[in-house]
């Protein structure tokens, strides 16, 4: 539950700020009659990422085991790329992301309502479709047949939109460059038991060898359907009888993954510091050198 959790903070905040950097940059430019397009390309990208998830979900269930477990452990696959793309993007890029939005905003305000929509839905959607491949995956991964990593998901994308609108208030002061980083750290071991698991699927599917060859076994010391098992489940997607291809698959994604991910990028000395939206105006320019 705590992995989920985390996926839907992680990537609900991300849309969170996006959307709070365009709708502050409206108001405060006097833009308010653009409002209601933006709030309308957001409302279909969430849409379009809810239909995406259940398509997901419900199609699969048509499926016979080995499609779903093909299936399951290509997307697992695909998911685990894009959230890694994502947290590296989001790692280098945070600093520019204000620059950006605004630059493209206005772009889309010359050109009229619906380039504010498509503006709005194209900055949301991506994070959307993301969230909805991942959440999948990482449930499915998850598979003890109840609703709590759906919880988890739920309950992060609340606390995302909290902590959005505290922003927006300006009620709330965070090292959102510090918080992305160690998130998207917890999120790449998440995203390597995923990615083990997704390996699973296709050794199940048929697709790759080796299904029996178990690098250990150790269900007698953390049985599966333990508290701690479960714990361990949830969190890490842990196995306790893994297959020789899961852990290699495992150590050769995590162990370089999170050195590059920590290397330093110019983050040192507040340069990677985002800001709020209520920030940037109110810092003091600086006077101009002889």
């Amino acid at each position: 539950m705590f992995s989920n959790y985390l996926i839907g903070l992680r990537e609900g905040l991300e849309a969170s700020l996006v959307v709070c950097i365009l709708i502050a940059y409206l108001v405060k430019t006097g833009r308010r009659d653009a409002l209601r397009p933006v709030w309308t390309g957001i409302a279909v990208a969430v849409l379009i990422a809810m239909g995406f998830g259940c398509a997901l979900e419900f199609g699969s269930q048509e499926l016979t085991f080995q499609a779903q477990e093909a299936l399951g452990g290509s997307l697992s696959v695909i998911a685990v790329g894009l959230v890694t793309w994502m947290v590296f993007w989001m790692r280098r890029t945070a600093r520019h992301l204000r620059a950006e939005l605004h630059g493209r905003l206005d772009a889309a305000l010359a050109m009229g309502t619906g380039a504010l929509v498509a503006t709005a839905f194209l900055a949301v959607g991506r994070e959307g479709l993301e969230t909805a491949l991942f959440v999948w995956a990482s449930v499915h991964a998850a598979g003890d047949g109840t609703p709590r990593p759906l919880i988890g998901v739920a309950l992060g994308l609340a606390t995302a939109v909290l902590l959005g609108w505290l922003f927006y208030r300006g009620a709330l002061r965070i090292n959102l460059a510090r918080f992305f980083t160690w998130t998207g750290g917890m999120l790449v071991v998440v995203a390597a038991g995923v990615l083990a698991y997704g390996f699973h699927d296709l050794q199940e599917a048929g697709w790759l060898p080796g299904l029996t060859d178990l690098a250990f076994d150790i269900s007698d010391t953390i049985p599966p359907d333990s508290w701690y098992g479960t714990l361990l489940k949830g969190v890490l997607n842990f196995q306790p009888d893994p297959t020789v291809l899961q852990v290699t698959v495992w150590l050769l994604y995590l162990v370089p993954t999170l050195a590059l991910f920590f290397a330093p990028v110019g983050f040192a000395s507040g340069k990677g510091k985002v800001t709020t939206p209520d920030e940037q105006g109110s810092r003091p320019s600086k006077a101009p050198q002889a």
